[in-house]
C-alpha cells in the first residue's frame, strides 16, 4: 500500500510529465490494437471452415506468349475426374462466379448475387443450415438455399419460407429447400443463393466438354495427402489433365492445388510461380508500423523520465541513505513505469471503444473489441507488460547509478550520456514520422498517378447496368426512349465490364502466326453501339454495324466454312497480326464445334482493363449483343446526373415494371479496384499523423523541462539586453538540429523502401526530389511549432521572477 502511496504522491508532484506519458503510451496502444484486430481479422480469413487445412482451390498455369498466366477457371468435367487423376480426393466441388439476378416473389422484384455449385458444396464447406439440411437442398433440379439475410430481404424471415417458389429472371421458378445461416465477413466464398450446377448446365451445355474453361472447381483432399508431390506431378511440362496422362508435346495448361490458407493471403503469381506477395505484405507492412508507433511512445517516457533525473536524484540519494539498494530502486521505478502502463492501457481502451466505428467505415470491416476474449485479455495484458518494461528499463538503470553523496552535497550529476541518449531517441522518433511522411505522399502519388492514367475511354457521366427481363429483346426500345429523354447520347450491350478481365482464348490463328506459339487473347461480346458509347477512338477502318450482327446459336454450325464474322480489334491485337494494315485480314477462332472465321473491320486504340498497372492486352470485340448481360447508358455531359437519372427510371418503368432501376456509375467501379491501395493510403496518413502528434508529445515535454531547467539563464540573459526571439531561437535550435538530423537519415531509407514498393507496379511513378523536401519540410515546421511556442513563453517571462531565489 505504502508503494502506490509514493508512486501516487510522484505522479501527482509531476502532474504535466505524468500526464504527457499516460496520453502518448495511451494513443500508442490504441493505435496498436486497432491494427492487431486488423491483422487478427485478415488471418483469420476462412477460418469458419472445419476443414480448412483440406480444401483446396483448383488453379490453372496458362501458358501465353508473355509468360504463364494463372486462373481458377476449370471445364466442367474436372472435378468428376479429379478421384482418379490424384489420390487422396475426398471430395470435389464446382462453382460459377457470383451473379446478380433479379428475382420475382409474388409482386416485389428483388437483386441477389449467388452462384450455382454441385451438392457436395456443403460436404467441402461448412454452410450450417438455419432451416432445411444439406441432404435435400438440391433434391430437384430446380432448388434453391437461401441465405438467412436473403430469405428476410424476400419473404421478410427464415422462418417459414422452406417450399416457397421464386421465380429466376421473369422465366424459371425455383423451390426454396434450405436457408443457410448469414456467412461471416471474412470468408472467401460469398453469396446471398446457391442453386445446383445441373441447372444451370442445362441452359450451358457448352460445359460439358474440356475446352470451356469457365467454373471454379473445390477438392477437398483428406489429411496426410502430399500436396507438393501432387503439384509436382500435375506441373510436369509434358502432364496433360485433360487425358491424364504424358503426351509427347508440352501441353500449355497446367493445373495445382492452391490450399485455402493462402487464398486471401499468399495469391500473387507470376510466370505460375507464387511471389509470396499478396495481401499478406499489408499484414506484414501494419503490423510493423503498429510496433513502430508503440516504440515511439516508449521513447518517449524513456526520454522525459530522463530528462527529469535532476528533480528526482534527491528523491533517489534520501532512498539510497535510508538503505535502499541499487535492485530494490530499479524495482521501483518499473514498477511505477507499469503502474502508468497500466493506466494508460485503462485509458487506450477508452480510445479504442471511441474509434473503432470510424475504423470500420476506414478499412470496410466489421471488427469487435471484445474484451472478454481471452485472446484480446492477453494480449492486452502483454502489451502493458511489453510497454511498461520497455519504458521503464533505462530510466531505471539510470536513476538507480545516482550517488547519494554526490547528489546530497548538491554536486551536479553529469548527465552527458543520458543526453546523447536522449537525443538519439529524438532522432529516431522523427526518423520514423519522417518516413511514414514520404510513404503516404509516394502512396498517394502513385494511386492518383494511375487513376488520372488514360484508359482509352471515357469512363465520366457513363452507367452500367445488369440486364434484367426482357431489357436485351427490347433493348433497340429502350435505347432509342434514352436519347429521346434529351439527356443520355447513348446506349450499348457488352457481356463484360469495360474495366475488368473475362473471356481469354489461345485458339486463335492467323496468317503468320508463329508455329507453337500460345497467345492469350481476350474476347469481347458487344452490341454495334458500344465503342461510340464507351469513348473509344478508331484508329484504322471503320465501328460496328448492324450487317455485323452474329447470332452466337450460329457457332453450332461452326464446321460451314462459309461462316464468317466481321471483328474490331485493338491496335495491340493488330500489331500481331503484321505490321502492314490490319484491315481484311483473317483469323480462324477453334472451338468444341469447329472453327469460325473472322475478317478485321476496325482498329481501336488500346484500352486498359483488368490489371490497372500493366500493359493492355490484344482485344477482339465480336458483334454479338444476343451474348451480352450489361448495359451501358452514356449520360450527355451538359445533363444534370439527378434529372437524367430520372428520366432514366421513368423509361425502365415503361418498358418493364417489375425491373428494379439499379446501376453502378464507371467511376464507382473503376474507384473500388484501388480498394487496397486507397486503404494503405488513408492508413498511412492516418499513423503518419499519430506518429507525428506522439513524437511532438515527447519533444513538447522535453521543451518543456529544457525551458524550465534554464530558467535563471534566461533571466540572466534578458537583463544582459537578450530579445525574446533571441532566447526562442537559442531553446530551439537544438531541436532544430536534431529534426535535421533526422532528414539526414531518413531520406535515404525512406527512399530505399519506397522504391522497393513502387518494384511491385509495372506502371508506376519516379521519385522526385520535391517529395522528400516536402516531408522534411513538413516536420521540421512541427517540430519547431512545437519547440517554439514553449521557448518563447519562457523567452517572455520577466527576470524578476525567473532570478527570484527561494
Amino acid at each position: 500500500m505504502n508503494y502506490f502511496q509514493n508512486v501516487l504522491r510522484s505522479l501527482r508532484k509531476n502532474r504535466a510529465h505524468s500526464v504527457l506519458n499516460i496520453f502518448g503510451l495511451a494513443v500508442g496502444l490504441a493505435c496498436a490494437g486497432l491494427i492487431f484486430l486488423w491483422v487478427e481479422d485478415e488471418l483469420s480469413f476462412d477460418n469458419n471452415n472445419l476443414k480448412k487445412d483440406q480444401i483446396f482451390l483448383v488453379n490453372v498455369n496458362e501458358s501465353a506468349g508473355s509468360g504463364v498466366i494463372t486462373h481458377s477457371s476449370t471445364p466442367g468435367p474436372l472435378a468428376a475426374a479429379l478421384p482418379s487423376m490424384i489420390n487422396g480426393v475426398a471430395g470435389t466441388s464446382r462453382t460459377t462466379d457470383p451473379m446478380p439476378v433479379l428475382f420475382h416473389i409474388g409482386d416485389k422484384a428483388i437483386e441477389a448475387s449467388g452462384i450455382y455449385a454441385d451438392a457436395s458444396l456443403f460436404d467441402i464447406f461448412t454452410l450450417p443450415f438455419a432451416a432445411g439440411n444439406a441432404n435435400g437442398a438440391f433434391a430437384q433440379t430446380y432448388s434453391i438455399v437461401l441465405t438467412e439475410q436473403t430469405a428476410r430481404k424476400f419473404f421478410g424471415g427464415a422462418k417459414g419460407c422452406i417450399g416457397k417458389t421464386i421465380v429466376m429472371d421473369d422465366k424459371q421458378g425455383y423451390v426454396v429447400t434450405g436457408v443457410l445461416k448469414d456467412l461471416p465477413e471474412n470468408t472467401s466464398l460469398q453469396f446471398e443463393w446457391v442453386a445446383p450446377m445441373d441447372a444451370y448446365i442445362q441452359h450451358r451445355p457448352d460445359l460439358k466438354g474440356w475446352g470451356n474453361f469457365a467454373l471454379d472447381t473445390y477438392v477437398e483432399m483428406r489429411p496426410g495427402a502430399d500436396i507438393a508431390a501432387i503439384n509436382t506431378r500435375l506441373t510436369e511440362p509434358k502432364y496433360d489433365f485433360t487425358t491424364q496422362h504424358l503426351e509427347t508435346d508440352v501441353s500449355s495448361d497446367h493445373i495445382f492445388l492452391f490450399p485455402m490458407k493462402d487464398w486471401r493471403l499468399r495469391n500473387q503469381f507470376e510466370n505460375g510461380k507464387l511471389t509470396g506477395g499478396g495481401r499478406i505484405q499489408y499484414v506484414r507492412l501494419f503490423s510493423m508500423i503498429a510496433w513502430i508507433v508503440l516504440l515511439i511512445a516508449c521513447v518517449n517516457f524513456m526520454n522525459l523520465a530522463t530528462a527529469r533525473s535532476e528533480k528526482r536524484s534527491k528523491e533517489v540519494g534520501v532512498r539510497k541513505v535510508l538503505g535502499a539498494g541499487r535492485g530494490s530502486l530499479m524495482r521501483y521505478f518499473l514498477g511505477e513505469s507499469l503502474f502508468m502502463a497500466t493506466l494508460a492501457t485503462v485509458l487506450s481502451v477508452f480510445l479504442l471503444w471511441l474509434t473503432l466505428p470510424a475504423f470500420n467505415m476506414l478499412v470496410g470491416k466489421e471488427l469487435h473489441l471484445d474484451l472478454l476474449s481471452p485472446l484480446h485479455l492477453s494480449a492486452l495484458i502483454a502489451l502493458t507488460l511489453l510497454c511498461g518494461l520497455i519504458s521503464g528499463s533505462y530510466p531505471s538503470l539510470y536513476l538507480s547509478s545516482f550517488n547519494p553523496i554526490f547528489v546530497l552535497k548538491g554536486v551536479r550529476i553529469k548527465t552527458g550520456g543520458a543526453t546523447v541518449i536522449r537525443r538519439g531517441l529524438v532522432v529516431l522518433q522523427f526518423t520514423v514520422s519522417i518516413v511514414l511522411i514520404v510513404a503516404t505522399l509516394v502512396i498517394y502519388l502513385q494511386v492518383q498517378h494511375v487513376k488520372n492514367r488514360d484508359l482509352g475511354f471515357n469512363k465520366a457521366q457513363l452507367l452500367q447496368m445488369n440486364v434484367q427481363g426482357n431489357m436485351l429483346t427490347q433493348f433497340p426500345v429502350i435505347r432509342q426512349e434514352l436519347i429521346n429523354t434529351g439527356a443520355v447520347s447513348d446506349a450499348a450491350l457488352a457481356d463484360l465490364s469495360a474495366l475488368k478481365g473475362g473471356n481469354n482464348s489461345t485458339a486463335i490463328d492467323w496468317p503468320g502466326k508463329e508455329p507453337g506459339s500460345s497467345i492469350v487473347i481476350s474476347e469481347r461480346f458487344v452490341s454495334p453501339e458500344y465503342l461510340k458509347t464507351l469513348g473509344m477512338h478508331i484508329a484504322e477502318g471503320r465501328d460496328f454495324e448492324q450487317t455485323d450482327i452474329f447470332d452466337p446459336a450460329l457457332l453450332a454450325r461452326a464446321r460451314d466454312s462459309a461462316l464468317t464474322a466481321g471483328v474490331v480489334v485493338t491496335r495491340t491485337m493488330a500489331d500481331l497480326l503484321g505490321s502492314e494494315s490490319a484491315i481484311g485480314k483473317p483469323m480462324d477462332l477453334h472451338f468444341n464445334f469447329g472453327t469460325l472465321h473472322m475478317i478485321v473491320k476496325g482498329v481501336v486504340d488500346d484500352y486498359v482493363y483488368g490489371d490497372m498497372y500493366g500493359k493492355p492486352a490484344p482485344v477482339i470485340f465480336f458483334c454479338m449483343p444476343q451474348a451480352t448481360n450489361l448495359l451501358y447508358v452514356r449520360m450527355k455531359p451538359t445533363a444534370d446526373p439527378s434529372q437524367a437519372l430520372a428520366k432514366m427510371k421513368a423509361v425502365f418503368k415503361k418498358i418493364d415494371p417489375g425491373i428494379p432501376f439499379e446501376y453502378q456509375f464507371v467511376d464507382d467501379e473503376f474507384n473500388a479496384l484501388f480498394v487496397s491501395e486507397a486503404l494503405v493510403s488513408k492508413l498511412s496518413r492516418v499513423f503518419a499523423f499519430l506518429a507525428i502528434f506522439i513524437s511532438c508529445l515527447g519533444l513538447f515535454g522535453l521543451a518543456a523541462y529544457t525551458a524550465e531547467s534554464r530558467v535563471k539563464e534566461i533571466g540572466i540573459r534578458k537583463v544582459l539586453g537578450a530579445s525574446t526571439l533571441g532566447i526562442t531561437y537559442l531553446l530551439s535550435k537544438d531541436f532544430l538540429n536534431l529534426t535535421l538530423l533526422s532528414c539526414v537519415v531518413a531520406f535515404p531509407l525512406s527512399a530505399w523502401v519506397m522504391n522497393g514498393w513502387l518494384q511491385g507496379y509495372s506502371y508506376r511513378i519516379t521519385l522526385s526530389w520535391w517529395i522528400f523536401a516536402l516531408a522534411g519540410g513538413l516536420a521540421v515546421v512541427i517540430a519547431l511549432v512545437t519547440v517554439s511556442w514553449q521557448a518563447a513563453r519562457a523567452a517572455m517571462t520577466k527576470p524578476a521572477i525567473s532570478l527570484r531565489s527561494e
